[in-house]
């Protein structure tokens, strides 16, 4: 991420800023109402298991590319199926995490396991993938350049390839004439005309703005999206994020803005992630088992947990749901005769992990004994141990290389749709390419943000700290992290209310991550379920580097969609 004084900035949904009495008002009912809709997390600073804080929160929803957020959307099944052949592709994550697994003692951990289930055998065939594909915009995206949205347009190169660089640039170009005859044929065919003519148009306009603003050294804040990860365990937000929605939904309809709502898009993420593990639980078909979430010693973000948990128990009471931590897990937990996990006395069909993604969550060899016994046993892990492997930085910084998505993706459309999401992604092994990208780093840090090959937040380097760290690594060690383009998002200018936090709230100026949910059930020859199951959206201050909202650093908000830039801001 990265902003300066050319930073472009998305239009807002309605005017601001609000007159002070009006701002007060409002934010006042917002608090409570997120506290009443479990909008809410417990204090890391003052923490008590009986007390909970609102979480921090945008007052009213942030901009968001309407056909990008749809693209996002469209693109996720691709991803879920990706993600999970990459995980049943032995070789590849085996030779990808060679160097990882020298020098980093968490990935080499969960390596060894990975290892030793496969020399045994897996005892479930089945996995369970609830990812999150986290993207943010990027104002200097090259597909909206003049020359490409004059092409687009139908100069430059004729309507035919205006049509498939329209659709290479998100902008769907109807073509050709609807089958039928006679004044019926005529009449669709003008109407088609007329919409290619008012597309031209639209094209051109843009173009013409867009050379004006690189002209004077300004990126279009209607722009392209970039992939920032894949995260394959403990995908957070389920309940969060469709929470969100509900408060701002409140707060523009106080605000006189109802007529605005329809372009907050529908988001049943809690629904679309728990249907997921119960799709799980049939497939294990024990009508007694349980669903088991695996959780941290500490739970802050209780409500998205929780909330997952009463999902299912609401909706399908005749699935219990079970909470254990890992050490629990090891001092109840315990194979039954045909390799079923047992606690207790109760079989477990599915295992949820919250816990588990970083290494304060293995106090112990004991954890990680838990760990393997889970990975051997017969019920369906989300993520699996192979699962948890495709997530790691280095794979995906492997699979951002050329030719290696024809490895696990048949069709070249779908290739060329997901390669285009990749922002420049470099190892830093000790090779030539890594060797050189090493060199790339400490000539230009600021154009970087180097990544360990951990989950959480909090772990990444960015631009002027990054020759530092790495002249503080050996060249072995360097093999633990990946190197990253950072990313130019455009702004947008909010209120984030936070916990704590100055009374009335003042505008800042914020940068945005969506974050679109996936789930995948199969095994390494079938796919039985693939779905993209809703989003979420982070914001934190444009002036820092990382934005998570359960590590404190970032705010809950949801997609106000626009279609261009360029029209006025709304009253």
């Amino acid at each position: 991420m990265s902003s300066d004084a050319n930073t472009p900035v998305l239009r807002n949904c309605i005017r601001l800023p609000l007159a002070e009495d009006e701002l007060l008002e409002v934010t006042a009912k917002a608090k409570d109402y997120a506290i009443m809709h479990g909008a809410a997390m417990r204090s890391k600073t003052a923490f008590s298991p009986d007390s909970l804080n609102f979480a921090p929160f945008v007052l009213v929803p942030s901009s968001f590319p309407r056909k990008e957020f749809e693209k996002a959307v469209a693109l996720q099944p691709i991803i879920n199926r990706l993600m999970h052949n990459v995980a049943h592709d032995e070789e590849f994550i085996t030779t990808t995490l060679a160097e990882t697994i020298k020098v980093d003692e968490f990935t080499a951990n969960l390596f060894n396991i990975y290892r030793k289930v496969l020399a045994h055998g897996f005892t479930q065939k089945t996995s369970l993938g609830m990812l999150r594909s986290d993207l943010m915009l990027e104002s200097g995206c090259p597909e909206l350049s003049p020359r490409v949205l004059r092409t687009a347009a139908g100069e430059d190169g004729g309507q035919d390839a205006g049509a498939a660089v329209g659709q290479r640039a998100g902008v769907v170009v109807a073509v050709g004439a609807a089958a039928g005859t006679g004044s019926k044929e005529k009449e669709l065919q003008q109407e088609q005309e007329q919409k290619q003519k008012q597309h031209r148009e639209v094209q051109l306009g843009r173009a013409t703005k867009e050379r004006e603003r690189r002209a004077n050294g300004v990126h279009s804040a209607y722009c392209c999206w970039k992939q920032v990860e894949i995260n394959t365990i403990a995908s957070g937000f389920g309940h969060l994020g469709p929470a969100s929605k509900t408060i701002q939904r409140f707060v523009l309809s106080e605000l006189g803005h109802a007529d605005k709502l329809h372009n907050m898009p529908d988001n049943n993420a809690l629904a679309g992630l728990c249907d997921g593990m119960v799709k799980a639980w049939d497939i294990y078909a024990k009508p007694k088992a349980v669903i088991l979430f695996i959780i941290e010693d500490v739970s802050y973000n209780i409500c998205d947990q929780r909330f997952h948990e009463f999902y299912i128990r609401e909706t399908y009471p005749h699935i219990k749901v079970l909470r254990r931590t890992l050490t629990e897990v090891h001092r109840e937990g315990k194979l039954g005769q045909s390799k079923e996990l047992l606690l207790g006395s109760q079989e477990v069909a599915v295992i949820y992990f919250r816990a588990g993604y970083e290494p304060g969550h293995y106090h112990s060899q004991a954890e990680w004994d838990a760990r393997y016994l889970m990975e051997t046993s017969l019920a369906i892990k989300c993520p699996s141990i192979h699962y948890h492997l495709a997530g790691t930085k280095k794979v995906q910084q492997a699979l951002a290389q050329p030719a290696v998505l024809e490895r696990f993706i048949n069709d070249p459309e779908e290739i060329k749709a997901v390669g285009k999401i990749f922002t420049g992604l470099y190892s830093l092994d000790d090779n030539e390419a890594g060797n050189a990208s090493y060199e790339m780093a400490l000539r230009t840090p600021e154009r970087f943000v180097l990544k360990p090959q951990r989950e959480g937040g909090g772990n990444n380097v960015y631009g002027v700290d990054i020759p530092d760290a790495l002249k503080r690594m050996s060249r072995v060690e360097r093999s633990a992290w990946i190197l990253m383009d950072l990313i130019h998002p455009p702004l947008t200018k909010g209120y984030m209310v936070r916990p704590g936090g100055d009374m009335p709230p003042q505008i800042v100026d914020m940068v945005s991550e969506l974050g679109i949910f996936g789930v995948v059930i199969g095994d390494a020859e079938h796919i039985v379920h693939n779905y993209q199951a809703g989003h979420m959206l982070r914001t934190k201050l444009s002036t820092a580097n990382e934005g998570g909202v359960a590590a404190g650093l970032g705010a809950l908000d949801s997609p106000y969609l626009i279609d261009s830039d360029d029209e006025d801001e709304q009253k």
